[in-house]
């Protein structure tokens, strides 16, 4: 998400931040749910010696509070774990964005790529695939480790040369744009969000990408253009477990003979379901990559 009309012209959005804490393994899921539906971004935070979970999300003050609400109840209820009323917190966009840049310097991912903000000198590297960001974008920075598991299994991919591109729920288009870099081909790069595609489109721009990504507002499969472009050898699906289970038989379907998935925003508790939905659908597991507690996973089609 982000929180302004681009670099030149900044238009502050009133933000607040919702969070719940001590939360279960067992509870996170149904939680994360309903952070999901009226969040505009939500992460996640791990307390090793408690063995619970922080879900906290941002959203514009006052968005959704009772759809929230009725949403917490629901995972009350699924799960068996009543969490406290969820804290909420203003946020000043300006600070969060100045905060935002502080903390995001230059990634390297992996052997092959290096996540650059917009806020650092642009020098010149041989080593690695450059990937410029701006810093206020919240989701898809490359600093989330589903993100990192994404880019690490499709350097160890690239080498088959997959011509028929698709980067499902694509964000801010790191991963599009990480293809159309290496490979050099088009990348269709949809999300749900209409903001997002705005965001895929200037990064594109920025990395000299405009012509090969090409951000579409889509929702999954249904549209006529994902579609129309398949059958697919590479699709990038970094969205969460429970639609990724959803959409399993429409993947399948959607790829090549001998296409290749990757799939991602995935705990690891949670990689187990999403992986039988997709072999129950024909695709075969190929690699699987942990980074902390989330998993990538590396599916072929025979």
């Amino acid at each position: 998400m982000n929180l302004y009309d681009g670099p030149r012209a900044r238009r502050t959005v009133a933000l607040e931040c919702v969070w719940i804490d001590d939360l279960p393994h067992a509870a996170l899921e149904p939680y994360e749910a309903a952070f999901t539906a009226t969040c505009k971004t939500v992460a996640f935070f791990f307390d090793e010696d408690a063995d619970t979970w922080r879900i906290e999300g941002v959203r514009e003050q006052g968005a959704d509070h009772a759809a929230l609400l009725s949403g917490l109840a629901i995972a009350a209820l699924v799960s068996g774990f009543a969490a406290p009323p969820p804290g909420v917190a203003p946020v000043e966009a300006e600070g969060w964005l100045a905060r935002t840049a502080a903390a995001f310097p230059e990634q390297p991912i992996g052997d092959r790529f290096l996540i650059r903000p917009t806020h650092a000198a642009p020098t010149r590297r041989w080593d690695r695939i450059v990937l410029t960001l701006d810093a206020g974008v919240a989701f898809g920075s490359g600093e989330h480790a589903s993100t990192q598991g994404c880019l690490m299994a499709f350097a160890a991919i690239a080498h088959r040369r997959p011509r028929r591109l698709l980067d499902l729920g694509s964000g801010s288009g790191i991963l599009a744009m990480a293809a159309a870099k290496i490979l050099h081909r088009p990348v269709l790069a949809t999300d749900i969000d209409p903001w997002s595609v705005r965001v895929i489109d200037e990064n594109a721009a920025r990395n000299g990408l405009k012509p090969l990504v090409r951000g579409r507002l889509a929702d999954g499969w249904r549209h006529r253009r994902v579609a129309a472009e398949g059958p697919y050898d590479l699709v990038f699906a970094n969205i969460l477990a429970r639609p990724l289970c959803m959409m399993a038989k429409e993947l399948a379907g959607a790829l090549a003979p001998r296409g290749t998935a990757i799939l991602a925003g995935l705990l690891t508790t949670q990689a187990r379901r999403v992986l039988a939905a997709h072999q129950r659908c024909g695709l075969r597991l190929e690699r699987r990559i942990v980074v902390g507690a989330w998993t990538t996973l590396v599916l072929r089609k025979p």
